[in-house]
């Protein structure tokens, strides 16, 4: 049995939230359950282009086109989780739930014949969908709920959990690729799914250090009854089960087909809008305008993570084929670094960017959050004009420098930064308690609408054959960067240009 909170509950939930120093004990458990869950994701999402040209013989445009379906997929269903969070299941049979439909998902993939593997491969790709769906935006909820409302240390717990992720980002962008580089694919998936099985192994032990934070809903007439016991499973637990099991054949066919992935994606936006609209007016003007704020956030970060999640795409197969080895004179596999480089910066430079802030804030001079967006734009509008530079230093074959290919990372790692931390912060403090799951399903559903247009972009940038010459590759991939770089610097002007009026809508909320 589970005990939701009740009144008698509510001062466990005080001493939490009313820890000493700067993070709370439960964090750290999160922190390492993601850590791990992420390494599984950003191992396989490193993978999944080069494995699809090079194993199941895609062309690149199809191949980018596919990627950014998958991923459209992973963050479309993370809303649909955070819903069935919110009303159903809580946050922590939701994350129960996804990590095992992830588990089943890496070792499907890692069953993979080397004969036609197509089917197993879609079929893997379609419970770990699911299964990422379920977990990713409510573990990211309960960090939230951690916090009291207006704590000042809420925006330094998501950085701690956010540099678990990247953490799990580097380990895993750098293992799996070296694993199937050196040994196999099969064995490159298998290692995700044991890592995957350690992640959920650590929320299984640590769960009961959340209290009553994470438990399903008590609807209010269970209140009156003063019924606050729910069994393990009920019902309505059953049927949500059942229901994503049903959907995995359906995932599978939107999946191995873009075309139904461009009918799934012109729907569901339009749809989920009006979900949120007719949830707004269920609340005040002060609630309201917060939710505009939060939708601004949540539109803008669309363009943001369709420039930003060319790495898993077009930049996979670029330096794939057209880098060299070698760093400040060190040989690296240019794929372990397009797939861990960015993780890497940020472990390195986000404190040292809070820190930053910190010394502006002290001065009266920090940036609100909205400009701060729009800094991240600007920022990685410049690395796409280095990676666009990149072309000057290649060499006869059309291989050029992974010293400068690093060094864009480097500088988009600065825009990720003014951006994707305060953007998990912000939309639980912009939303009320009961659309928090939502919310953040919401965010994620924004970067499933980024992943897809990033699968588009990737696509109209192959335009060169797939048997042509490295050298026109080289040149068709980095005049894509070329705008790219001019449509970031766009958004970022309109948004610190905008920002006086979303300042206004988020009221309190800093």
């Amino acid at each position: 049995m589970e005990v939701v909170p009740s009144v008698a509950d509510a001062q466990t939930i005080e001493e939490i939230q009313n820890f000493k120093g700067k993070y709370p004990k439960q964090l750290w458990y999160l922190f390492l359950s993601e850590m791990w869950e992420r390494f599984a994701f950003y191992g396989m999402r490193g993978m999944l282009t080069i494995f699809m040209v090079e194993k199941l013989l895609l062309s690149e445009k199809d191949a980018n086109l596919q990627y950014g379906a998958t991923q459209a997929f992973v963050y479309t269903l993370a809303f649909v989780g955070g819903l069935f969070a919110d009303k159903i299941l809580g946050f922590r049979k939701s994350v129960f739930w996804g990590g095992i439909l992830m588990i089943i998902g890496s070792f499907t993939l890692a069953c993979m014949p080397q004969v036609a593997p197509h089917n197993i491969f879609y079929l893997g790709i379609s419970f770990t969908i699911v299964g990422t769906g379920f977990f990713k935006p409510n573990i990211s909820t309960m960090v939230g709920r951690l916090y009291k409302t207006g704590d000042t240390r809420k925006d330094a717990g998501f950085g701690l959990f956010y540099s678990g992720i990247n953490i799990g980002a580097v380990l895993g962008g750098w293992a799996c690729i070296h694993v199937a580089n050196t040994y196999s694919w099969n064995a490159a998936f298998s290692l995700a799914g044991i890592v995957m099985t350690i992640s959920l192994i650590i929320f299984l032990f640590t769960k009961r250090t959340l209290s009553p934070i994470g438990l399903p809903p008590v609807s209010e007439k269970q209140q009156a009854n003063g019924i606050t016991k729910i069994g393990a499973v009920t019902i309505k637990d059953i049927m949500v089960y059942a229901g994503s099991l049903l959907s995995i054949p359906l995932i599978l066919i939107l999946v191995s087909n873009s075309q139904y992935t461009d009918y799934f994606m012109y729907t569901v936006g339009p749809l989920t809008l009006l979900y949120i609209v007719y949830e707004m007016f269920k609340y005040g003007t002060v609630e309201r305008q917060k939710l505009m704020a939060a939708m601004i956030f949540v539109i803008f970060s669309i363009f943001f993570w369709a420039f930003f999640e060319q790495a898993g795409g077009s930049l996979s197969l670029f330096a794939r084929y057209n880098l060299n080895h070698q760093i400040l004179g060190m040989t690296f596999d240019p794929n372990e670094v397009n797939n861990s480089s960015n993780s890497v910066f940020v472990i390195l430079f986000s404190p040292l960017v809070g820190l930053l802030w910190l010394w502006l804030s002290k001065r009266k001079i920090e940036p609100n959050t909205v400009v701060k967006f729009g800094l991240g734009f600007l920022f990685v509008s410049a690395s796409f004009y280095i990676f666009y530079y990149t072309r000057f230093f290649a060499d006869a074959d059309g291989k050029t420098s992974l010293n400068i290919f690093t060094l864009a990372y480097l500088v988009t790692t600065i825009g990720e930064l003014c951006l994707s931390p305060i953007g998990l912060s912000i939309m639980t403090s912009l939303s009320p308690k009961p659309l928090h799951g939502v919310m953040m399903g919401m965010w994620f559903l924004a970067s499933a609408y980024g992943q897809y247009a990033a699968g588009l972009l990737g696509a109209g940038m192959a335009t060169a054959n797939d048997k042509a010459p490295l050298m026109e590759k080289l040149t068709s991939y980095t005049e894509g960067y070329k705008h790219l770089a001019l449509y970031a610097l766009i958004a970022g002007i309109v948004l610190i240009a905008i920002s006086p009026l979303v300042r206004k809508l988020m009221h309190e909320v800093h």
